[in-house]
């Protein structure tokens, strides 16, 4: 959701979006051309590490401004969580080794349902408890345990597994900060310029990203962020 006041969509949030699909998929197709069909393309480091963390960073930050607009985000989120269930499902069945337990798409219906909890705190104070966040990953990181019942706070043992991953500590912070931009730049629900880009493939991409993960194997696997 990035509907304005008028009801008509902020143009911007479906291309950031879209710009995030995009590079979402190439990083994907690298991690399938490296796992699954052995080319040694490293999507481990460099410029395919980075790409791939930033469009998950982009999603982060869309769907925390999408919060501020929406008055659907518990629905939105069970839809999120359905298809993130699916996912690990899918992924388990076809390699342990690969399976996905709590990536972009668990972290995403986790926050959105957390939203609520987030959604009267003034923005500045929201931009602050992120950057709480990310010191306490400082700390979670140098825990040691024995067990992964903890995992989606990022406290896990030496043995876990799940190739896409993104816990909620430090990676709540994005969403957080997403909300913070949310509530400070689209208060009024309106585009922060005055030209408009909608014609235009990458923001029709990012209008259909839920169309697109069902129909792109790529993106199916990756767990792309429904909007």
């Amino acid at each position: 959701m990035n509907g304005s006041g008028n009801g008509k969509r902020i143009w911007e949030i479906d291309f950031f979006r879209g710009i995030a699909l995009i590079l979402m998929i190439y990083f994907h197709v690298i991690f399938d051309m490296n796992e699954l069909f052995g080319y040694s393309v490293s999507y481990s480091e460099g410029i395919n590490y980075y790409i791939g963390k930033l469009s998950a960073i982009l999603f982060m930050l869309i769907a925390g401004i999408s919060c501020t607009l929406s008055r659907k985000n518990t629905k939105r989120a069970f839809k999120i969580l359905a298809v993130a269930i699916l996912i690990t499902i899918v992924s388990h069945l076809y390699n342990p080794q690969y399976g996905i337990k709590f990536g972009i798409l668990h972290f995403m219906g986790v926050c959105i349902l957390l939203y609520p909890l987030f959604s009267k705190i003034n923005a500045y104070l929201l931009a602050c408890i992120g950057l709480c966040v990310i010191a306490l990953n400082s700390w979670f990181s140098r825990i040691s345990v024995g067990f992964d019942y903890l995992f989606p706070f990022g406290i896990t043992s030496d043995s876990f597994i799940s190739s896409d991953y993104y816990p909620l500590v430090p990676w709540m912070s994005v969403f957080l900060f997403g909300i913070a931009i949310g509530k400070i730049f689209y208060s009024g629900k309106q585009s922060l310029f005055k030209f408009e880009l909608r014609e235009n493939i990458i923001s029709k991409v990012g209008k259909r990203t839920l169309l697109i993960l069902y129909y792109s194997p790529a993106c199916y696997y990756s767990g792309i962020v429904i909007n």
